[in-house]
């Protein structure tokens, strides 16, 4: 069977649930509670040894081991840095490390961190919404009133939505708006940059009236509205929404909807959208990075994290304030595969190496190829890879690895490559 269908039945398998420390982990709804997070039982993540085994016991362990240990002789180590764990998942017992502890920028593997905490505090059935409604009365066709459009930071919100919204509207029986269109932006703070991000990132600012990925939901809003021939009397205006306001329409976007570009193709915006929602989830108007971050460091901190140890900055990993280490990163990974819920929407939404995303184009031609599902992550001088793989004897591993003060980042990418072949070669 090829590599890549092996790949595909493993991350849809619900029965390859992995044991944690001789028990089996207990199963959960679809759907969670902000706090509802289990507390790991006995010693469950003290089988995360910084120094695993010197030497697996079975053959083809002992192989790959003796294949990592040299790719350490890299002359790329001699003048940058690395960390590296693997563990494997099938044995349930750690397997490589290499500055396993080592605290580095995760660059875009910090996605992996949001999307775990997303599926585990918003609940794996989440759901963004953009709701429209109206302020005042509707009489003769005329809303005496204003149109109320509450920020729902939906990175994904485009044309079909905004005309959703007009006809609506038009359903309504309303012809003419005599108060405006009033915007709630409460959802977050009103700080358009994340936190540590460069003065030269181009990226999208950070509002909740997002459209097309951009700012200026409103706008496109307000001009389809007179496209359609509504007239509109009063101006765009910007306050919290506290009155009573009558519902028109509620544009959904689903979780799912946001991690599969957020992770195949390592969208930023669709990152901060999940990291913020983690922050409004938080019940707090104006939420900032700060309660998104405390959501992320409750789950870090019940997986073993040191709070000491690692920084969250953003949701996307373009701050380079982010800090982590590769065994952190694999104690997600671990957490998301032991629990089946946030097993079936994390790993179809990570790119396949050979195949789709941001690995498409990396070792086609090798046992790699369909097999390695991982998220890549690069800013400047630091290359990150951190997922899932199958060795030739069947065994399943998850791993992080993390290149920094790289001049060229395809350096890192190359020794990334070759750790995914040493994984998974015959």
């Amino acid at each position: 069977m090829r590599p890549l269908l092996l790949s595909l039945l493993f991350l849809m398998l619900p029965t390859l649930a992995v044991p944690a420390s001789g028990h089996t982990a207990a199963r959960r709804p679809d759907s969670l509670l902000p706090d509802s997070l289990p507390q790991p039982a006995g010693d469950d993540y003290d089988v995360f040894a910084a120094t695993p085994p010197a030497t697996p016991a079975d053959s083809m362990g002992a192989v790959i081991v003796q294949r990592l240990s040299h790719l350490l002789d890299s002359d790329l180590l001699t003048h940058t840095q690395l960390g590296l764990y693997v563990y494997d998942l099938t044995a349930d017992t750690p397997f490589f490390a290499h500055n396993a502890q080592q605290v580095m920028r995760p660059a875009s593997c910090q996605k992996v961190i949001t999307a775990v905490a997303a599926l585990t505090q918003l609940g794996t059935d989440y759901m963004l919404r953009t709701p429209l409604g109206y302020e005042g009365t509707v009489a003769d066709s005329i809303l005496h009133g204003r149109l109320v459009l509450r920020g729902g930071f939906d990175p994904l919100l485009g044309e079909e939505d905004v005309q959703r919204m007009v006809q609506a509207v038009r359903a309504a029986g309303i012809d003419s708006i005599t108060g405006g269109i009033v915007c709630d932006r409460s959802m977050k703070d009103t700080l358009l940059l994340g936190r540590g991000w460069c003065w030269d990132d181009d990226d999208a600012p950070l509002t909740p009236l997002l459209y097309n990925g951009r700012g200026g939901l409103e706008q496109h809003l307000r001009q389809a509205l007179i496209d359609e021939g509504i007239g509109i009397g009063g101006p765009t205006a910007y306050a919290q929404a506290d009155g009573v306001v009558t519902p028109l329409v509620e544009c959904l976007r689903t979780i799912d909807q946001v991690l599969l570009p957020m992770m195949k193709q390592s969208d930023n915006q669709c990152a901060e959208a999940l990291f913020y929602h983690l922050a409004a989830h938080t019940g707090r108007p104006y939420a900032d990075y700060k309660a998104a971050a405390r959501v992320e460091s409750k789950l870090l901190q019940r997986l073993g994290g040191d709070p000491d140890r690692f920084e969250i900055a953003d949701g996307s990993g373009l701050s380079l304030y982010n800090y982590t280490s590769p065994l952190l990163l694999v104690r997600v990974l671990r957490y998301a595969w032991t629990d089946e819920a946030i097993r079936r929407h994390l790993c179809p939404a990570l790119p396949i190496m050979g195949v789709d995303g941001t690995l498409r184009r990396r070792l086609t031609d090798s046992r790699a190829s369909g097999n390695v599902v991982a998220k890549t992550g690069t800013v400047t001088g630091v290359s990150t890879l951190a997922g899932y793989c199958t060795t030739a004897h069947g065994h399943l591993l998850c791993f992080a690895i993390m290149n920094q003060g790289l001049k060229r980042t395809a350096h890192g990418r190359a020794f990334q490559d070759r750790v995914c072949r040493a994984l998974t070669d015959d």
